[in-house]
């Protein structure tokens, strides 16, 4: 009998520490099912974002050399990059016609000084009248002005430099015949000392742009625009920033856009002609910020999962800036300063799932945070 209590007692022990064995293992399965996920506290910070607009860059100076008489080009004396001067010839012009033509003008001055010098004594004598005189005197200078006027042509056919500057594309070159009427210029010489860059902003931008720095009047407004940047046509940043000069009066009716020009100090890679993106900076204060990471889109909005206790909730956000990385959100929208968002694995997770919170800093999300926020 004792045996068999011992038997039973022993088989209960089993059952019980299986039991109890059992029970445990289902905890830590449970407890296994809620996976852990980064989740960062909505911070402020002050950022400054960039909008990006295309621009075409142009010299200060930017003068088209044009044929002031007719001619055949006997000489093309630069070649298209060429630094010249003010003044400096850069084409020459077959002058044999017009060489003829001051010979033969020549000569009428000096037939027209003899008749002059003819008729002096003349008029002192009382032989002739005084109007015979001043006739012929009107022919010398009559004569003489249709000289000048060729010699000047003759001139022309050195056509010159109008600006210190680089030489542009030559349009014609030795054997073509150029005239005054010509739509296209031999060529263009441009200051590109310091530079142009012009750019276009849609009205809303232009408003918001505008509204947003100080100044009473235009002309204020514009001293206080902020510098900006200009990206080469290789995606470089070019080293130096420049200043906004001049803003247009009026919105283009066919495109709805307001021109803008800012001017750069050339360092030599700019030239007249070329193109490149002008962006222009937009400060926010004391903001709200969320890393693109953590966020997800769908229909064209924009979603991040805010973490309520453990449970996830989808949130829309109004984006009102972007760079690097770093979006910067609307007030009134989505989520709140402190809260927690899911950093990472938005395309893991769906609304309504529990996770175990694991909390990073944002500099762990943001690779660029030292360079983008203050």
């Amino acid at each position: 009998m004792k045996i068999l209590r011992f038997i039973l007692f022993s088989v209960s022990a089993s059952i019980i520490l299986a039991c109890n064995g059992n029970d445990k293992s289902g905890d830590q399965e449970a407890k296994g099912a809620v996976p852990s996920y980064p989740v960062l506290k909505v911070p402020r910070k002050t950022i400054t974002t960039y909008n990006s607009y295309p621009a075409f860059i142009e010299g200060t100076v930017n003068s088209g050399v044009r044929a002031k008489v007719s001619g055949y080009i006997t000489d093309v004396l630069v070649e298209e990059g060429a630094e010249v001067k003010k003044g400096q010839t850069l084409f020459k012009l077959e002058t044999e016609s017009l060489n003829q033509d001051a010979r033969a003008a020549k000569a009428n001055v000096n037939a027209a000084q003899v008749e002059v010098n003819k008729l002096e004594p003349l008029v002192e004598k009382n032989i002739i009248s005084e109007v015979q005189l001043e006739t012929a005197r009107a022919r010398l200078e009559q004569a003489k002005s249709n000289y000048n006027s060729i010699s000047a042509n003759i001139g022309y056919a050195n056509i010159k430099s109008p600006v210190d500057g680089v030489v542009g594309k030559i349009n014609f070159r030795k054997g073509a015949l150029v005239s005054p009427q010509d739509q296209m210029p031999l060529t263009k010489v441009s200051s590109i000392e310091e530079v142009f860059a012009n750019f276009s902003m849609n009205e809303k931008d232009f408003l918001d742009f505008m509204q947003t720095t100080k100044g009473g009047s235009m002309k204020k407004k514009i001293s206080n625009l902020p510098k900006v940047k200009l990206i080469l046509a290789n995606s470089k940043e070019y080293s130096e920033e420049g200043v906004i000069e001049s803003i247009s009066g009026n919105i283009d009716e066919q495109t709805g856009t307001v021109n803008f020009r800012a001017k750069f100090k050339n360092t030599g890679l700019l030239r007249n002609g070329s193109s490149g993106t002008i962006k222009v900076p937009k400060t926010y204060k004391n903001a709200l910020v969320v890393p693109s990471l953590s966020t997800y889109e769908r229909q064209g909005q924009t979603f991040v999962f805010k973490v309520v206790a453990d449970t996830l909730v989808s949130r829309a956000l109004e984006i009102m800036g972007e760079t690097q990385n770093i979006y910067v959100v609307h007030e009134d929208d989505g989520v709140e300063e402190g809260e927690f968002i899911l950093a990472k694995g938005t395309d893991k997770v769906s609304p309504g799932m529990k996770i175990e919170p694991q909390q990073v800093s944002l500099d762990s999300i943001v690779d660029s945070f030292d360079t983008v926020l203050k």
